[in-house]
């Protein structure tokens, strides 16, 4: 034999004891999962996992009962570590790196586009039958393009979007259009005694987006998580319709345009006002000042359609430096099916996106929340959408004070682009 076949024999003998000894380990310890994500099955249990929960009592409460189910069903210890939801981020790059970061953590959507860019969070594989028990605003929200692969980073846990809080003493009826509501400003209204049928902020465009969205304006265009910064529609000829919809609320004899969110909880609060917009976030305040006065209904139709109102997910993310992903998916599962999801529901008083857990709220108040999310749009998650909220929300206190919304709009969408290109971020 020659002596390069030697070689080439001795040099495949090589390779092949290499290859061999850098096979992962099968381990008597390899389980099946007991929990939802159906990724584990060949994968070494590991002895804990350590999740990052936001620091609001009730919130922690819901977790730390899910995470003590998921343990007792397991036998994996989850480590509960308290975290505020706004420090994650930036704690996360600094001490995933050291291994000293957690297998998951907590994030609204809006974000994903800035942590995914980092490099932070890992995307999921989220099995069919999982997929299905969230709300479709749900799915959306945590799917996300990048690097021309369209992805989903979370497992949703919390769903809220807004609507119409009214006082019964002075709204008789549900409003129902956006007509109704016009009908309560102007049959309500008297601005000597700080009275008002309705109230709504000038200048934000969260609340706004129904105006617009209704009468096809958008944001960005593309599917959800997959946009195109470089389409915006908020001066197309639907957003000059819906800006002028917005700004006959505004003016002599009706809302102020000076109104702000203090004026708006305050009066309402006071039982001087008949109907303001908000989220469920302001439910304990509003129920402790107006008792069963209090009402809520889904945002009144625009355009003769369900309102376009922005919904947003908060979800349990996989951290890209855990180094037991597949069993941290499975925990992300497990803790948002709906058993867990009606328990974090009960306790933190949160609206969560399961469907079933959703379906089966008794509450009014929350079920008409539930409603609205069925016709809602998750915030863009890109991050070109930070570069938004100031020229849009500008925009908007100018079409309040009586200025023409064609030039107004046009404008700030030329800041926006401005500003994105400005930013590098695509």
């Amino acid at each position: 034999m020659k002596k390069s076949s030697y070689l080439l024999i001795a040099a495949l003998m090589f390779v092949f004891v290499v290859l061999a000894a850098c096979a992962p380990e099968r381990s008597d310890d390899t389980e099946e999962s007991d929990g939802e994500s159906g990724s584990t099955e060949t994968t070494e249990k590991p002895e804990s996992l350590t999740i990052w929960a936001n620091d609001e009592e009730k919130q922690l409460e819901a977790v730390e009962d899910i995470a003590a189910n998921y343990e007792e069903e397991t036998g994996i210890t989850v480590n509960v570590e308290v975290k505020s939801m706004l420090d994650q981020m930036e704690e996360l790059a600094l001490a995933g790196p050291e291994g000293n970061g957690p297998d998951l953590f907590f994030q609204p959507h809006d974000r994903i586009g800035n942590i995914v860019a980092q490099g932070l969070a890992e995307p999921v594989e989220i099995p069919e039958d999982v997929m299905n028990s969230y709300s479709d605003a749900a799915v959306d929200a945590i799917t996300y393009k990048y690097d021309n692969e369209t992805n989903q980073y979370g497992f949703p846990a919390v769903i809220e979007t807004y609507g119409i809080f009214y006082n019964t003493d002075i709204v008789e009826e549900e409003p129902k259009t956006v007509d109704d509501l016009m009908a309560l400003l102007e049959n309500k209204t008297n601005p000597s005694n700080d009275e008002y049928g309705f109230l709504m902020k000038p200048n934000d465009l969260y609340f706004a987006i129904p105006f617009f969205n209704n009468y096809g304006g958008y944001i960005f265009g593309g599917d959800a998580g997959e946009y195109d910064t470089e389409d915006i529609g908020l001066n197309n000829e639907g957003s000059v319709e819906g800006g002028k919809l917005f700004q006959s609320f505004f003016g002599q004899g009706k809302i102020p345009p000076s109104t702000t969110t203090d004026v708006i909880d305050g009066l309402f609060n006071d039982g001087k006002v008949g109907a303001v917009i908000n989220g469920p976030w302001s439910i304990v305040g509003y129920k402790e000042a107006l008792g069963d006065k209090l009402a809520f209904a889904p945002f009144p139709t625009i355009n003769g359609e369900p309102a376009q109102t922005f919904v947003g997910v908060k979800s349990w993310m996989v951290s890209y430096y855990s180094e037991n992903k597949e069993w941290a998916a499975d925990l992300a599962a497990f803790m948002t099916n709906p058993e867990s999801s009606q328990h974090y529901y009960e306790v933190a008083g949160e609206l969560v996106p399961s469907k079933e857990a959703l379906e089966s709220i008794e509450d009014p108040i929350y079920a008409a929340f539930a409603e609205q999310i069925k016709h809602g749009v998750p915030m863009p998650s890109t991050p070109a959408m930070q570069q938004v909220w100031e020229p849009f929300n500008n925009a908007l206190q100018f079409i309040a004070e009586g200025e023409d919304v064609k030039p107004v709009l046009d404008e700030s969408v030329e800041q926006i682009k401005t500003n994105i290109e400005a930013s590098g971020v695509e």
